[in-house]
């Protein structure tokens, strides 16, 4: 029986799930809080608490079922949490897994001026939650070699969905047009994070994927075109150097650089959502902005 298993079945972790719903006989998924455990029951998921710290005898019992896992949450300064508590020994948990995946960024690239990176582009992390992203990492591709299974990195670009995008953030009255020069980012519509796991499934694919879009443009012209779209006047331009930021948010634009997706294309992979003027219409469109 095909039982996948989602740690951090958050924002990601449920398109993943709903791209799944029908082809897994059960999928099952973690959370930190009780609050959410309603909202996985809603979508089909089968809730189960980890806090980070400790594996409850029901979760562990759960695991001993799954036959696919994804890892979708951060690690932090000890690496890991769900490696930090098998000691890497993932059949001891999982003696039924068959395929794994750990959902990373493409943070791990660094700065590289805007210049395209792929796969192969050696990882220079500007950030300490980038530099531990590289670490968790080389612990998976490690801990499954280990264990004889396929894993995949899944290098993802700034997410954003149903519920999460420059619509909803301009009618809060949060979106910002921040002008730096020739700064770009890639992005992924969400539901084609859980499309490109559903291929590899299929695929029994292994190895390091970026999963991001098609193209990588100026963050302000994104903001400019969902202004468009809703028929509003955009926000101001800013300078990037001057606009009062937080330290995360300004480490953001000290990484530019434009993503490929070529390998996960060349595997024959379809992006659902290929761009964001595309993607941003559909939303609009069919009036699913609002709903995450």
């Amino acid at each position: 029986m095909s039982h996948l298993m989602i740690f951090g079945a958050g924002y990601s972790g449920k398109a993943i799930a709903r791209a799944l719903q029908g082809k897994m006989a059960k999928v099952s998924g973690t959370t930190r809080s009780r609050h959410n455990v309603t909202g996985l029951q809603c979508q089909a998921i089968a809730p189960f608490i980890f806090d980070g710290e400790t594996l409850s005898e029901e979760l562990r019992t759960e695991l001993k079922g799954v036959t696919h896992f994804v890892q979708s949450i951060a690690p932090g300064t000890s690496g890991d949490p769900l490696l930090r508590l098998c000691a890497r020994d993932l059949k001891s948990l999982m003696p039924d897994l068959q395929w794994a995946a750990y959902l990373s960024t493409v943070g791990v690239y660094g700065n590289h001026d805007g210049a395209w990176v792929d796969e192969n582009t050696p990882c220079r992390p500007v950030s300490v939650r980038s530099t531990e992203r590289v670490e968790a990492e080389s612990s998976w591709l490690a801990a499954a070699e280990t264990a004889g299974v396929p894993v995949c990195i899944l290098r993802l670009s700034g997410i954003y969905g149903p519920g999460r995008n420059g619509f909803v953030n301009l009618e809060k009255g949060t979106a910002r047009r921040l002008v730096k020069a020739d700064q770009v980012f890639n992005r992924i519509r969400v539901e084609d994070i859980g499309g490109a796991t559903d291929f590899l499934i299929d695929k029994h694919a292994g190895g390091i994927f970026n999963v991001t879009d098609d193209e990588p443009a100026p963050p302000q012209d994104v903001v400019a075109f969902a202004a468009d779209m809703m028929d509003v006047e955009p926000p101001e331009e800013q300078a990037f150097e001057t606009a009062e930021l937080s330290p995360m948010a300004r480490s953001f634009y000290g990484e530019n650089k434009r993503v490929s997706n070529r390998k996960l294309k060349e595997l024959g992979f379809n992006f659902t959502h290929p761009d964001y003027r595309q993607s941003l219409r559909q939303l609009w469109q069919d009036g699913v902005w609002r709903d995450e």
